[in-house]
Order: structure tokens, then sequence, then C-alpha cells
């Protein structure tokens, strides 16, 4: 009975079928043959699959990464990107990557990054003079940011199918995604060096000067808020102070992406306050986003408020069935244990951490180029989870180690999103996308090694605050 639920996926993904109806309708199949249950124990499941408490977040972040994009402050982003680090030999390609690292703390996903940033951004180093495959290239490397810095779609589900605090799992996706972030600008220097390629912008002190205090603002914000706390000053207080102070000093002197860059600030401390959790972060980040667009920067329409929500609708509606189809597969999979035997096979073969980790990798990437992040999560960490358990693998680190292996998987044919999304906004064949893609994999799969293996740059941060 285990091979009919199994082959009926496979059958089904084969034909061409979304994953998300194979999934549901392999279980319906198995639920069928097998005579043990009711055929509506299929729908009762899924239905339960979505009564989660930190699923709420999905829609949420959703809605935020939407406004974001839609409101124009993409080109703030862009700009403030431009102005820090444009001035560098191959300025747009370190403009290209700083973007993202500022935008993957607001939209939480890959394919957002790619279709928002990416648009400007290839754009401009085109008109630069740049090659349409290192522009494309560059775009699709530093997309994989999205879902790595805070806040992130992937993070969400994958606790919620471990059971790992969101939270921890934010902080832990802060320095990997910096590491990610220092060797693709390693990446673009070399190419500056090699193609002996200039700045894109003068060097003005005076830009350079601002775009450094914007920067040093944000750092400075949560830093003043926690010395007050340990002053005695009520953590409610005082950051409403430092807010009123944050929008006089952002009215006086006119910044490019200050409050924009402050979301996932706001974001993890009040998460590691205790102010909300997760979920009602997603939430605080969506009413900040619509008081950015709607009222201080006043880009953002009625009519476009009604069109990004019907996208929101939309995109969470896709999520949400994956994941409903998603938790009775992976209910007939505990159930036929089929986890019990995976678990027993790799402890037959191994019993190195090390070892199993590079498995991980090595199956992760190849089931990355045929599933999208939210269902490769719901199928696969349920099953490897138990092996997690017991080779003593840190349940946080593990996580951070799927979603960096399914976010590379996005860049692959056949089923790569990002790669679709490129293609289509750069206007070239799959096949030149994907050419112009393999050179970024060095720094990518550089950073999945480093982060595998070196548990430490994932586990030092949520350790520091959560201890």
């Amino acid at each position: 009975m285990t091979g009919t639920l199994l082959t009926s996926f496979l059958a089904l993904m084969v034909t061409g079928i979304p994953v998300a109806i194979a999934m549901a309708g392999a279980a319906l199949i198995y639920v069928w043959v097998s005579g043990s249950s009711p055929p509506m124990v299929v729908v009762h499941r899924m239905i339960s699959g979505l009564d989660s408490f930190p699923l709420l977040a999905v829609p949420f972040f959703i809605l935020a990464g939407n406004l974001m994009n839609n409101a124009g402050i993409t080109n703030r982003i862009y700009n403030f990107a431009l102005a820090l680090v444009g001035w560098m030999k191959g300025g747009l390609g370190h403009v290209n990557i700083i973007g993202s690292v500022i935008f993957a703390g607001m939209s939480g996903t890959a394919i957002a990054d790619a279709a928002g940033l990416g648009t400007i951004e290839i754009k401009a180093m085109r008109d630069h003079g740049y090659s349409k495959e290192f522009s494309v290239g560059v775009t699709a490397a530093s997309a994989t940011l999205g879902p790595i810095i805070p806040p992130s779609l992937p993070f969400v589900i994958y606790g919620m199918v471990a059971n790992v605090s969101i939270g921890q799992l934010f902080l832990a996706g802060i320095l990997p995604g910096l590491v990610m972030t220092v060797l693709m600008m390693l990446t673009v220097a070399y190419y500056a060096h090699k193609n002996n390629w200039g700045a894109d912008i003068k060097f003005l002190w005076s830009r350079v000067g601002k775009a450094t205090l914007e920067l040093a603002i944000v750092i400075a914000f949560p830093l003043v808020i926690w010395l007050a706390v340990q002053s005695g000053v009520n953590a409610v207080v005082a950051t409403g102070i430092a807010m009123v102070a944050l929008f006089a000093a952002d009215r006086k002197w006119k910044f490019e992406a200050v409050l924009p860059i402050m979301t996932p600030v706001l974001l993890i401390g009040g998460m590691t306050t205790g102010i909300f959790t997760p979920t009602e972060g997603a939430v605080a980040a969506s009413i900040w986003a619509l008081f950015l667009g709607l009222f201080w920067y006043r880009t953002l329409t009625f009519k476009m408020l009604i069109k990004v929500s019907l996208e929101t609708i939309e995109t969470t509606a896709t999520v949400l069935f994956i994941v409903a189809a998603a938790s009775i597969f992976g209910w007939l999979l505990t159930a036929t244990r089929v986890t019990d035997m995976v678990t027993a096979w790799v402890l037959g073969f191994t019993h190195s951490a090390w070892v199993f980790l590079l498995l991980v990798n090595l199956l992760l990437l190849f089931v990355g180029c045929f599933l999208e992040p939210t269902a490769a999560i719901l199928i696969a960490v349920p099953v490897l989870m138990p092996v997690v358990v017991q080779l003593g693998i840190d349940p946080v680190h593990f996580g951070l180690v799927v979603v960096l292996n399914l976010m590379i998987g996005l860049l692959h044919p056949p089923m790569g999103m990002v790669l679709f999304v490129l293609a289509r906004v750069a206007r070239m064949s799959l096949e030149r996308t994907t050419m112009a893609i393999l050179p970024w994999l060095v720094p990518l799969l550089a950073s999945l090694i480093l982060i595998t293996y070196v548990p430490i740059i994932s586990l030092w941060l949520p350790t520091l605050v959560y201890r």
C-alpha cells in the first residue's frame, strides 16, 4: 500500500499535474484502494492542516511584500543601494546584491525579489553596458537572499512542520544571509577585476555620507532602545519616542530608505522583546507597509490597494492549498511508516551527522529542481526530522540548510520559478537564462557548505537571544 501512495504521486507528477493536486490525488487514490478510511478523511485532514495559528503569518507577509513592491518603495531601495555602493568597481552588480538584502527584509520570498527589484536592476545594468547574462545571473543569485534574511515564508512553513520557534529561525537567517552577501559581492569584484569594469557613478562624499548615515540610523535604532530599556524605561515608551525622532529626521533630511529598512528591525525587535509573536509581527509588517505607502510617501492609491489585495489573495490561496494537500500526504506517509523506514535506512547507512547532511544537501538540491519550496518542505521535513533528532542535529540549523537548498533549486529547470520570472523580465530563452545563472552557483554552493558544516553561523544569534 505504501507503493500505491508513492507510485500514484509520481505518476500524477509525471503527467504534468500541479504538485498540490498530485499530492491530494495520490492520497485519495490510496484511501480508496486501501479501504481503510472513508474518502472524506482526505478533506478533513486537509482542513485540519490549515487550522494553525502560525499559518496566519503567510497572507500577511505576502501582503507586506506586495505593498512594498507596488508603493514605489523598490525604487527607494535601489537608489539607496546605488548611493551606498554604486561607486565601487562593478557598482551596479553590488547595488543589485545590497538592494536584495534590503528587500529581503520586507518580502520574505525569492520570487517577489526577482520580480520586483529584478525589473529595475536588469534594465539599469543593461543601460550601463553590462551584458544581459551577467545582469540576470547576479539578479537570480541575490534573489535567493529573500527567504534567508528575515522575514521568511519558508521559515514560517518549516517552523510549523518541524515544531521549531519561528523567531529563532528568523534570527538564525541573519548571519547566513550576510555570509551569502559577502561571497556574492566578492564574485562581482572578481568579474569587475577580470573585465576591468569601472564605477557606475562618481564617488561623492555627500551622497555616500547620507547613505551611510541612513544605515547608521537603522543600526543604532535597536541599540538606543536597548540602552533605554536597560536604564529602566518601558520598551513600548522607548520605541515610541525613538519612532517619533525617526519620523522627524526622515521629514527633515528626506532619506531614501530608512523607514522601509526599519521593517525587519521592528519585526525582529518586537519578537525578541515579546511585544508580539511572529504571526502578529506579520500583521505589524503589513500595517507598517500600508502606512508608508498610503500616508507617509503617498505613493499607494486605493485603486492600487485593491489590486494588491487581489494579488495577495491569489498567492495565499495557492500557498495554502499546497499546505492543505501536503498535510494529508504527510499524514499518510507517517501512517504507512515511510518515515520509520527512511529513519532505519539512514541510520543503517551512517550514524555521522556530517554524512547525513551531505546526503540531505544532494537530495534537496535535486528535489528543489522539481518541487516548489513550500511543497518540498511539507513533504521532506516530516520524513527527515526523526533522523535529525536521532543524530542530534539542531532543528534550527537544519531549517537553514533545508531552505537554502530549496532556494538554489529555484534557479534550475524544469520547475525553477525564479528562472522563469527572470527569463520573462529579461526576455531571454530559458536555456540562455540557465547558462547565465550557472557561474553564480559557485558562491551559492560555497555558502551552502559553510552554513551546513559551520552551524555556529546559524545558531550564534538565536543562542545569544534565547539563551
